[in-house]
C-alpha cells in the first residue's frame, strides 16, 4: 500500500477544499455517529474493502471522501462512480477502459477507466446494488487478481485500489433474488458502516445551526438566527430524504428569510404541509375520522382500497415501502412534491414505485371519498 507524507492538516484543507468536512466533523454530538467514525478510522488503512449502507441523503459519499482524506491514500486520487446512472451498454468502457481502435467511435489514444484512474487511491462505487449481473462477474475478477483488462487489450493491467461501496438498498435480499453475486457482497463487505437516518439522530439541533453558518459563508450564528417556532418544526420532522433534504431546506430558508432570522413562514412547503397536518384533529372525509398520525396502511381497509396499495411486507423492503408510500400520501401524490421529500429525482421516484410494485392513484379505480383524499 502506498505511504504518504502529507499530513492531517493538509488532509484538512484537501476536505475544505472541496467543500467536505473531514471525519471528525462528521460525527457531531451523536453516538451513533461517533461509534461509526471510530470503527471507519480502525478499518481505513487495513485494506479491507468497506461497505457503507444507509438510506438515501444519509451522506454515503461524504462519509467516503472524508475516509479517503484520513487514509494513507489521500495524496493520490479518489475516484467516484455511480453505478445506477452508467448506461449498461457503457458500464464496461467507463470502468475497465478502453485500448486504441477497440471499438467504432472510440477515442483515437484509447481512454483509462476509472479503476485505473483509482490506482494507488480509492475507488467509490456508489449504489453497488444497481450495477447490472453481468458486470458483476467482471468487477469480482478485477478484486480477486489485482488486475485490470481494458476492452481489445491484450495483457491485464494490474492496479492497486482500495474500495468503498455504497447503497441504500438490502443486498442480502438481492443476493437471494438471484439479483447480486453472492461472492461479490463478501468480497465487498469486508467491514460494513451504517449511516443513521437523521431521524434516529440526537445531534439535529447542531445539524440545523451548522448548515445555517455555512449557507451564510461561515458567519458565527446563535440560537436567534432562527425562530423558536421554525426551529420546533424543523426537530420535529421526520426529514425522509435525510441529510440532503436538510441542507436543501435550509439554503431554501436563508434566501427567502426576509430580516435577521429565519422564521416559521420561510420554512418550503413540505414542512409546512407536516405541521399544519400534525395540528388538525383529522383529515376530513366521507368515511369514519381518522387521526393525522395515521398513514395509509390504515386508510386503506376504511376505503375499501386495499387493491390499490396493498399491506407491505415486513424488513427493510418493506420500511422502505412504508416511506416511500408515506411520502406519496403526504404530498397527495404529486410526484414531484414526493420526490423532494424523499430526496430523489421524478424518474428515480417512478421507478421505486414499480420496484416496490405501488401503483399510481391514476392507474386504479378508487372509491369517491379515497380519491378525493388522493387528488
Amino acid at each position: 500500500m502506498p505511504t504518504s507524507t502529507v499530513d492531517l492538516a493538509t488532509a484538512r484543507r484537501y476536505v475544505s477544499s472541496a467543500r467536505y468536512r473531514s471525519l471528525d466533523e462528521l460525527c457531531g454530538g451523536d453516538p451513533q455517529m461517533q461509534d461509526l467514525i471510530a470503527r471507519g478510522k480502525r478499518l481505513i488503512d487495513r485494506n479491507i474493502p468497506i461497505l457503507i449502507l444507509g438510506e438515501t441523503g444519509t451522506g454515503k459519499e461524504y462519509l467516503s471522501r472524508a475516509l479517503h482524506a484520513y487514509s494513507e491514500r489521500r495524496a493520490a486520487n479518489w475516484v467516484a462512480v455511480n453505478c445506477a446512472s452508467i448506461p449498461e451498454s457503457l458500464a464496461e468502457s467507463e470502468l475497465f477502459g478502453y485500448c486504441k481502435g477497440a471499438f467504432s467511435g472510440a477515442l483515437p489514444g484509447g481512454m483509462k477507466g476509472k479503476v485505473q484512474q483509482a490506482d494507488g487511491g480509492t475507488l467509490f462505487l456508489d449504489e453497488i446494488g444497481d450495477m447490472p449481473f453481468a458486470l458483476q462477474t467482471r468487477l469480482l475478477r478485477v478484486l480477486s487478481e489485482r488486475e485490470v483488462i481494458p476492452l481489445g487489450a491484450a495483457h491485464p493491467v494490474p492496479v492497486d485500489v482500495h474500495l468503498i461501496c455504497a447503497t441504500h438498498q438490502d443486498l442480502k435480499t438481492l443476493v437471494a433474488q438471484g439479483r447480486f453475486r453472492e461472492d461479490l457482497y463478501y468480497r465487498i463487505a469486508g467491514g460494513v458502516l451504517r449511516l443513521p437516518s437523521l431521524r434516529s439522530r440526537t445531534d439535529r439541533r447542531a445539524l440545523i445551526m451548522q448548515m445555517i453558518a455555512d449557507e451564510m459563508s461561515g458567519a458565527d450564528v446563535d440560537d436567534g438566527i432562527i425562530a423558536p417556532a421554525a426551529l420546533q418544526q424543523m426537530l420535529a420532522y421526520s426529514w425522509p430524504g435525510n441529510l440532503r433534504q436538510m441542507h436543501a431546506v435550509i439554503r431554501y430558508c436563508c434566501a427567502v428569510m426576509n430580516g435577521d432570522r429565519i422564521e416559521a413562514g420561510d420554512l418550503p412547503e413540505e414542512l409546512m404541509e407536516t405541521f399544519a397536518s400534525s395540528t388538525s384533529h383529522a383529515i376530513h372525509y366521507e368515511g369514519p375520522a381518522i387521526s393525522p398520525a395515521s398513514n395509509v396502511r390504515s386508510i386503506v381497509p376504511q376505503a375499501g382500497a386495499a387493491d390499490i396499495l396493498p399491506r407491505p411486507s415486513g424488513g427493510p423492503l418493506g420500511d422502505e415501502r412504508t416511506r416511500v408510500i408515506d411520502a406519496l400520501v403526504g404530498s397527495r401524490w404529486n410526484i414531484s412534491a414526493a420526490s423532494r421529500q424523499l430526496g430523489m429525482c421524478r424518474a428515480s421516484l417512478y421507478r421505486k414505485l414499480r420496484q416496490l410494485d405501488i401503483p399510481h392513484v391514476r392507474d386504479q379505480a378508487m372509491p369517491t371519498h379515497f380519491a378525493s383524499y388522493a387528488a
